[in-house]
C-alpha cells in the first residue's frame, strides 16, 4: 500500500519511528504527548498494514506490504490495540505515582508502597521489595508489597545486614547496575547455599528477579527489587520500567530528606 494515505503528521512521525527514535523523542520533538503519538502510529501500522518497525522502515521506503490472511490481519490489529492499551496504561501509572510525589508532604511510607504497587502491576511481578543501603551497615527490607510471609518474617530478623558478593545485591554494591536474574535457583549462590538466596528462593518463592541500584548523586542509596516466581526472566520493557520507578523511589527519598530538614 502506497505511503501516500498517510497525512503529514502521520508520515512525521512514522519517518521519525522507523529512525528508531523513541515515542518521547518523537513527542518533544513535534510538539505532542507520547499517547498521541501511539495513537498515530496505531493507525499508520494499520493504514500500511505493518506489524513491526522493519516493516515500518521498508514500508516507507516504497515495499509492499506483506501478504496476510484474514486472521492475521485480525490478530494484528488486536495486538496493536492491546499495545495501545498498555502504553497508555504505563503513562497513567507514571503520572499517578508523580501525582502521590507531588501532594506526600515527605509522607515516605505512602509514596513507596504505591511506587511499588504501580511496579508489580506493570511488570507483572508477584512481589517487590526496597532494599534501603548504608555502608556500614549493608541492606534492610524497608519496604515492600505482597511480599510472602516467611520471607518477610526472615527479612525483619535480620535488620541491617550483609550480603554476599554474588546475591544481586552484592553484585549491585559494587557495579552500581542493573542485576537481571534469569533464575534465582540455578546460580552457584543458591547451591552453595547462601542465605539470602536460599531465603528469596524458598521462604520467597522467587525464580525470576531483577535488581534495580537506586542512586543519589553516584551515592548507593538502596535496591529497587521486583520478583516473578515462575522462570520468567524479565525483558527490556519490564526493565525500562523498573528503573524508572526505583527513579522515582528515589526523588522521593529525597524530597521526604528536604521535607524533614525544612520542619522547625
Amino acid at each position: 500500500m502506497s505511503t501516500g494515505v498517510l497525512s503529514k503528521r502521520e508520515r512525521e512521525i512514522a519517518e521519525a519511528y522507523a529512525r528508531g527514535e523513541s515515542y518521547h523523542q518523537v513527542a518533544d520533538q513535534l510538539g505532542i504527548s507520547p499517547a498521541t503519538v501511539r495513537t498515530h502510529l496505531a493507525t499508520i501500522y494499520r493504514k500500511l498494514e505493518v506489524s513491526s518497525k522493519i516493516e515500518l522502515f521498508r514500508a516507507l521506503q516504497g515495499a509492499s506490504p506483506p501478504a496476510r490472511s484474514t486472521e492475521e490481519q485480525a490478530a494484528l490489529i488486536t495486538e496493536l490495540a492491546l499495545s495501545l492499551e498498555e502504553a497508555i496504561s504505563r503513562e497513567r501509572a507514571v503520572g499517578q505515582v508523580l501525582e502521590i510525589i507531588s501532594r506526600s508532604d515527605g509522607q515516605l511510607d505512602e509514596v513507596l508502597s504505591a511506587v511499588l504497587r504501580y511496579a508489580l502491576q506493570l511488570c507483572d511481578a508477584e512481589f517487590g521489595i526496597l532494599f534501603e543501603f548504608r555502608p556500614e551497615s549493608g541492606f534492610r527490607a524497608s519496604h515492600s508489597h505482597r511480599i510472602p510471609g516467611p520471607f518477610h518474617d526472615w527479612l525483619s530478623d535480620q535488620g541491617w545486614f550483609h550480603v554476599g558478593p554474588q546475591t544481586g545485591l552484592g553484585r549491585i554494591t559494587v557495579a552500581k547496575k542493573v542485576v537481571n536474574i534469569i533464575d534465582v535457583k540455578s546460580e552457584e549462590v543458591y547451591l552453595s547455599g547462601d542465605p539470602l538466596r536460599y531465603a528469596t528462593a524458598d521462604l520467597g518463592g522467587a525464580r525470576s528477579f531483577t535488581a534495580i541500584p537506586m542512586l543519589a548523586k553516584d551515592e548507593l542509596i538502596g535496591a529497587f527489587t521486583i520478583y516473578r516466581q515462575t522462570v520468567r526472566p524479565f525483558d527490556d520493557k519490564s526493565l525500562e520500567l523498573a528503573k524508572m520507578f526505583a527513579s522515582q523511589s528515589v526523588i522521593a527519598i529525597e524530597n521526604a530528606r528536604l521535607f524533614d530538614h525544612r520542619k522547625p
